[in-house]
């Protein structure tokens, strides 16, 4: 970036001057109470992230039969709304006062009470008492996690994807549905929650009648190659809309780990804190592309994963993973502590929620990728073909194009150089580093063949992940002085 002049910096902004956002995170685990949610709070909200993706934690609430002790949620959620954000609840997992098996579960996970009737009983009163109390508050809710993965038997096997299981499931998103409406008549649900790619599971749940009781259809997807996501929103906007065309998508979980030796999705991989950055970048762009309704990044804190823990035997729990933005330590019970420190992924999201904080348009823009000469690579830009690049517009006349190089993240560090001929755009031109919010002009030599308002913009960096070029006022500007 030495050859450009920088100017200022994108004006960060908080999540109550942005409330048209499709950003969001994660604050997910706290029902396993696995870190310190007052340490964050302050820092999640510095973010600008709209959307709270909170775990409701049956068991954590109710301790003795029919009583309901919601005051660490209300904690959770009036600390979220007094920032300007707008949190949203999974309602998970299971409660060792109705399963059995789920006293051997750490957390309850994937124990569903749809066994016996008093199982059922038990989880439509909890889930009509949740939405009664949160009436006003929290307006979502999603019926359980991955439960193509976590759904088990009363054996505790997951018999991953299978076709029963995704029937059962339908059946429990119905009763979830109406229990929740009965305590909140204005409560949106959200089904499916799947983190597989196939559509077994979820064909099984629309064809049991899930279709007409949901309001969204949410999916996970840990990828490091973001151009499958419109490949997934598509088929399964696809599905959606073969049982109910009113069915939103949510992407509700994504991201990666900032090390190579932690836990869970992605897990092996040659993650760093920069390519996870870099990752949450791609990603997220890629995520903006599409008609989903927002996009949640997992996650906040690094923490233990929690998942297929078994009470009494520590060490299957103490499974770390490395997706937070921020960064901790951990005690032995695998408790995260330690300061929460910002990691170079906190940053980028920061970058994004303020740009991409309004309402904003997805659409082509006049700009032709080119492959010229560049000294800057001794030979020539990177082919034009293999520029990945998105178009964004705003009403008040403002644009911007998104565009990076779509490299193995994986294995390779990019720096190139790219350039394109542009016409009919606002002649305010920015660059924007989307990895920290730097915000740069082109030097002369760098605009060429102008002819009115059609002009070339010659060898101007590409890195392996979004650079935003803006036309007009798309986001706030904060200049140096």
């Amino acid at each position: 970036m030495e050859r450009m002049k920088k100017v200022g910096h994108v004006r960060v902004r908080r999540p109550d001057e942005m409330p048209e956002s499709r950003i969001g995170i994660g604050f997910e685990k706290l029902d396993r109470a696995v870190f310190d949610p007052e340490k964050a709070y302050d820092k999640i909200a510095a973010l600008g992230v709209r959307w709270i993706r909170l775990q409701s934690g049956w068991q954590r609430t109710e301790r003795e039969k029919g009583v309901y002790d919601f005051a660490w949620l209300d904690s959770v959620v009036d600390n979220f709304l007094r920032r300007g954000c707008t949190p949203w609840i999974c309602l998970c997992y299971g409660n060792e006062l109705y399963n059995e098996e789920a006293k051997k579960m750490f957390g309850a996970v994937g124990v569903p009470p749809v066994r016996t009737e008093e199982q059922r009983a038990g989880w439509r009163n909890y889930v009509r008492a949740l939405a009664a109390h949160f009436a006003g508050r929290v307006s979502w809710l999603e019926v359980w996690n991955e439960p193509e993965y976590t759904w088990r038997d009363e054996n505790l096997e997951r018999n991953v994807g299978r076709p029963e299981n995704g029937e059962e499931y339908g059946r429990f998103v119905i009763e979830t549905a109406e229990a929740a409406r009965e305590g909140n008549p204005d409560v949106h649900i959200i089904g499916g929650v799947v983190c597989r790619n196939d559509l077994n599971f979820p064909y099984h749940a629309f064809e049991a009648g899930m279709g007409a009781y949901i309001d969204a259809f949410s999916f996970h997807e840990y990828t490091a190659d973001e151009t499958t996501v419109p490949v997934k929103v598509g088929y399964l906007g696809g599905l959606c809309r073969r049982y109910n065309p009113a069915i939103r998508l949510i992407q509700g979980e994504s991201g990666s780990q900032s090390r190579s030796d932690g836990c869970g999705a992605l897990s092996g991989r040659a993650w760093t804190p920069e390519k996870q950055a870099k990752q949450c970048l791609r990603h997220t762009v890629m995520d903006l592309t599409t008609d989903v309704l927002f996009t949640s990044y997992f996650t906040s804190v690094d923490m233990i994963e929690a998942l297929n823990g078994t009470v009494g035997e520590k060490a299957s729990y103490l499974d770390y993973g490395y997706f937070g933005v921020l960064s901790a330590d951990f005690d032995e019970e695998g408790f995260s502590t330690g300061t929460y420190t910002p990691k170079p992924s906190y940053y980028a999201l920061q970058t994004l929620c303020s740009v991409f904080g309004e309402a904003f348009r997805c659409e082509p823009l006049p700009a032709s990728f080119l492959t010229l000469g560049s000294l800057r690579t001794q030979g020539l830009d990177t082919p034009a073909a293999e520029v990945l690049n998105a178009g964004f517009s705003r009403e008040n006349g403002s644009f911007a194009l998104a565009y990076w190089k779509g490299s193995d993240l994986l294995t390779t560090s990019f720096e190139g150089t790219t350039s394109l001929h542009l016409a009919a755009l606002p002649e305010e031109l920015h660059l924007i580093d989307l990895a920290n919010g730097d915000v740069y002009e082109f030097p002369e030599n760098m605009t060429v063949n102008r002819d009115g308002n059609c002009y070339t913009l010659k060898n101007i960096p590409l890195r392996d992940y979004p650079m935003l070029l803006t036309f007009g006022r798309f986001t706030e500007i904060e200049y140096d002085t």
